[in-house]
């Protein structure tokens, strides 16, 4: 049986890099006895694919990893077990049933929703002014920037990338582009609207966490053709 799990990455959690957090994962399944399934060979290994590496530092509210299990334990029970080994900052939000010709997480990531806040004294001094600026900085058609990439520099067009950005409060909502095919991450959207205005991003300013990670829909159209992770596979009983 296939199954996706959601998890949270809060609190000191926030500082755990995706190697460790995946050798944690491996740690936890065998403490909450679950059932997971091994790869064949003279090195098995448990199948588990996590959907997109979260940087250090970032919280998160909306993490993913599919698993394979050799029987058909009730996900209640399952999720419980979990939560009941989770070192702090960690917690199991939902487990989803999916079907067996279902693709991996990490294959289906298309997109992911970011929440960005100040943090306490990196506040400018018109907040709502730059606010509204940041929003008609990316509600242009094109915005051409250079990419620094591990083979060199790529051009690309930075507002196709973008798919919604607001402010709400004294935060921005931003879901972008993530996942294979054109992976950016919010620093980078940052970065280009103070590169815009003649001025450097102080890289201890803001507060960031991943909200949701998103996979396109299969002929989806529209201006948000995406589901959550969550949703997407869901094998209904």
């Amino acid at each position: 049986m296939k199954v996706r799990i959601k998890f949270s990455k809060q609190g000191i959690a926030k500082f755990i890099g995706h190697l460790d957090v995946m050798r944690y994962f491996q740690k936890v399944m065998r403490r909450a006895d679950i059932a997971i399934c091994y790869s064949g060979g003279f090195s098995p290994h448990q199948i588990m694919s996590f959907a997109a590496p979260l940087g250090v530092g970032i919280t998160s509210l909306g993490e993913y990893v599919d698993i394979e299990v050799e029987d058909s334990e009730p996900i209640a029970t399952m999720k419980e077990r979990m939560n009941q080994t989770m070192a702090e900052g960690f917690q199991v939000e939902s487990i989803t049933r999916l079907p067996d010709q279902a693709v991996n997480a990490m294959s289906l990531v298309a997109a992911a929703r970011y929440h960005l806040t100040f943090r306490p004294g990196y506040e400018p001094e018109d907040p709502k002014g730059w606010m509204k600026e940041l929003e008609e900085f990316y509600g242009q058609k094109e915005i051409r920037i250079t990419k620094k990439t591990k083979k060199g520099q790529k051009e690309l067009d930075l507002a196709s990338l973008v798919y919604e950005l607001s402010a709400q409060g004294e935060g921005v909502t931003m879901v972008i582009s993530t996942g294979s095919e054109e992976n950016i991450k919010p620093d980078l959207v940052l970065d280009a609207f103070y590169q815009s205005k003649g001025m450097e991003r102080d890289p201890f300013a803001f507060l960031i966490q991943r909200e949701e990670v998103y996979g396109r829909i299969p002929g989806g159209e529209g201006p948000f053709p995406f589901l959550s992770l969550e949703k997407l596979g869901d094998c209904h009983e």
